[in-house]
């Protein structure tokens, strides 16, 4: 059985644990060696736990055999994406500015899982802060897709990925802040989930963006999505936007019948406003098939266009993401890798005034989903806009330059969004769906993804790793002409932040400012004076 354990679900360890077919220590061991002979091809973990894990293993093999089962993660293991606080254990946030911070206590959705009786093997590889990459000036390189390890995992959850795909662990956590879970999750061809804001706690989870932060599960198959949701979802008084609502059985909800569920396809995301593969166009065309085989009703609907919620998301969150890392900005910008200095130096150039007017307008688009929220159970689009690329392809640039996303819409919107396989590219990669639910409708969501996974093949095909690439070379980018009005606005803007920046530095946000100062001018328009932002502050009672 060793031999084949790493590629096992949790739901079917859970069954052999809970049998006593299997030893957690067994499987712990097994997978700790699996970890240690694969992972220098794929960088997906930053540090490995192997004595703490073998520690909790034995405890939890004692615990069941003397007839206390905690529940289908007992003696299951897990990793963890370095941005989630562990008490004694190293979290880096994969950047050099906190490479020796050791926290003093455990995130509150860790504390969970070790509630649950599952096994931590370690912290895992992301971009660095959960925002910005693939870099290779990092303390630690990027982690490596296990289908081809020359091509991209998706950021920012992309050891957590890496790890699951290539059977180094069965489970994971992850964040999405504008779709960091589903990103990796298609890319590397598994299941992730970016719950409802305030479902998951975000306490212990290094901050991107408090308006647009997610904590969520990352798994292999919907049904470990529905597990491991189960354990860490919840309120939580430690985290100020916890929502205090019921929790449901959400492996319950897996009945496999969805007659009746409305279905709404969002092809003006896939089709019009995103560029995306011919090959996941047709995925998505014979995804929509399945549904209707299964007995739902799919026809098209629209939601606001990509491009405004990308411009919403962006200026509120980059400028957060700033305000967070001001004062190592303030004191040692070179600290901090070039990708992830191109995404947040530029946010100087947004104002209080954009900030907050980027605010009101998705207020008005949390609006205009109501009715879309009444039609409709599920709305549908693709995950990423298809297979992975190669390591070295991307452009920091690329970050600040219209076109928007299939995935920030639903981080703007809030509500549950699941990222799975729906089939392969012709070069062996996977393509990925994409199911959105209304808020706290996680239930539905994973009960449809459930659904069409049972009524395909795919996960029945696993990554063979080949041997370790070598990392590909990254040309410098271009130079960029700007305006003299712009390049004073830009170094007037810097000055004001009183950032010590060199002049390579001045120039990634001179090449961004173009682009950002016409974002935050297409979130300006004439608004009644009563229109409020959508962080307005209350009271709950």
């Amino acid at each position: 059985m060793t031999n084949e354990l790493h590629f096992r679900t949790i739901a079917e360890l859970a069954a052999l644990i809970a049998a006593r077919k299997l030893s957690p220590v067994e499987l712990t061991q097994a997978l700790l060696a699996r970890i240690e002979s694969l992972n220098p091809r794929l960088n997906a973990y930053l540090m490995i736990t192997a004595d703490k894990a073998i520690e909790q293993a034995r405890q939890a093999e004692s615990e069941i055999a003397s007839g206390t089962y905690r529940g289908p993660l007992h003696g299951v293991p897990f990793g963890l994406k370095d941005i989630y606080a562990t008490a004694g254990i190293r979290t880096t946030g994969h950047s050099k500015v906190c490479i020796d911070t050791v926290p003093n206590a455990d995130a509150t959705t860790v504390e969970k899982l070790y509630a649950a009786g599952a096994i931590l093997t370690g912290k895992l590889a992301t971009h660095e802060f959960a925002h910005g990459g693939p870099s290779f000036d990092l303390p630690w390189p990027p982690a490596r897709n296990p289908w081809n390890t020359a091509h991209f995992t998706g950021g920012s959850s992309s050891g957590s990925a890496a790890a699951i795909a290539a059977g180094l662990i069965p489970a994971a956590l992850g964040s999405d802040t504008g779709g960091s879970i589903r990103g990796p999750a298609a890319l590397c061809g598994i299941t992730g989930l970016k719950p409802t804001y305030g479902l998951v706690s975000r306490w212990g989870v290094h901050a991107n963006s408090f308006t647009f932060d997610h904590a969520g599960p990352m798994t292999w198959s919907v049904e470990d999505c529905a597990i491991l949701l189960q354990a860490i979802a919840g309120h939580d008084p430690k985290d100020p936007a916890s929502a205090s609502v019921p929790v449901p059985d959400y492996r319950a909800a897996l009945t496999g019948d969805i007659r009746g569920l409305r279905i709404g396809v969002l092809r003006h995301l896939h089709e019009d406003e995103c560029a995306v593969s011919v090959e996941t166009l047709a995925a998505i065309e014979e995804t929509c098939a399945v549904f209707r085989s299964l007995g739902a009703l799919v026809e098209d609907a629209r939601i606001a266009p990509a491009q405004l919620h990308y411009d919403i998301k962006i200026t509120i969150a980059e400028s957060e993401l700033f305000a967070v890392h001001e004062h190592v900005l303030r004191t040692r910008p070179g600290d901090f890798g070039a990708d992830f200095l191109g995404r947040v130096l530029p946010a100087v150039l947004i104002g209080g005034n954009d900030y907050v007017q980027a605010q009101r307008e998705r207020r008005r688009v949390l609006a205009e989903m109501a009715p879309v929220y009444a039609k409709y159970d599920i709305l549908l689009t693709a995950s990423a806009p298809g297979p992975a690329p190669r390591l070295g392809t991307w452009r920091t640039l690329n970050f600040w330059q219209p076109g928007g996303s299939l995935t920030t819409p639903f981080n703007v919107t809030g509500g549950p969004a699941l990222s799975q396989c729906m089939g392969f590219g012709a070069n062996g990669l996977p393509l990925s769906l994409q199911l959105v639910g209304r808020p706290f409708d996680e239930a539905i969501v994973l009960r449809a993804g459930h659904a069409y996974e049972k009524a395909t093949r795919w996960r029945a095909r696993r990554p063979v790793l080949d041997a370790a690439a070598t990392a590909p070379i990254i040309a410098p980018p271009a130079p960029v002409d700007i305006d003299g009005r712009t390049r004073d606005v830009v170094l007037n803007a810097i000055r004001r932040a009183e950032l010590p920046l060199d002049e390579a530095q001045t120039e990634m946000v001179m090449a961004a400012a173009p682009f950002v100062l016409a974002m935050t001018a297409r979130l300006r328009r004439k608004r009644d004076y009563i229109e409020e932002p959508a962080n307005t502050f209350s009271l709950v009672h």
